[in-house]
């Protein structure tokens, strides 16, 4: 009998949900000082996890992250000419690490 060979990795597929994960790249002064050493801030869905966001960068990009952090940021309470208010809307950012060899086109593949 000849055996199988099994990969141990599996290759995860782009699918529809995982473009909903990642909202948008982040490009502000701290995420071209973040990419000098390989990081990349994306503004992500509120419900996503560190996990979440780490198989969406694979799968849309064909990088695996070394690290993601998550970060919460509420929205903040504006006053609009003076007599009524609102809020801001609650945005979570994700700042991803990729190794050392990779290299990331943001305006490919969204």
């Amino acid at each position: 009998m000849a055996e199988k060979k099994v990969s141990a990795e599996k290759k995860i597929v782009a699918t529809a949900g995982i473009y909903d994960i990642l909202r948008r790249p982040i490009i502000s002064e701290k995420a071209a000082k973040l990419s000098e050493s390989n990081g990349v801030a994306f503004e992500v869905a509120i419900d996503a996890t560190k996990e979440d966001v780490a198989r969406a960068v694979e799968a849309i990009y064909g990088v695996k992250p070394t690290k993601v952090n998550v970060v919460v940021i509420k929205g903040k309470v504006k006053t609009f000419r003076g007599r009524s208010t609102g809020t801001q809307r609650t945005v979570k950012k994700a700042y991803v690490s990729l190794p050392a060899d990779a290299k990331l086109d943001l305006s490919a593949n969204i």
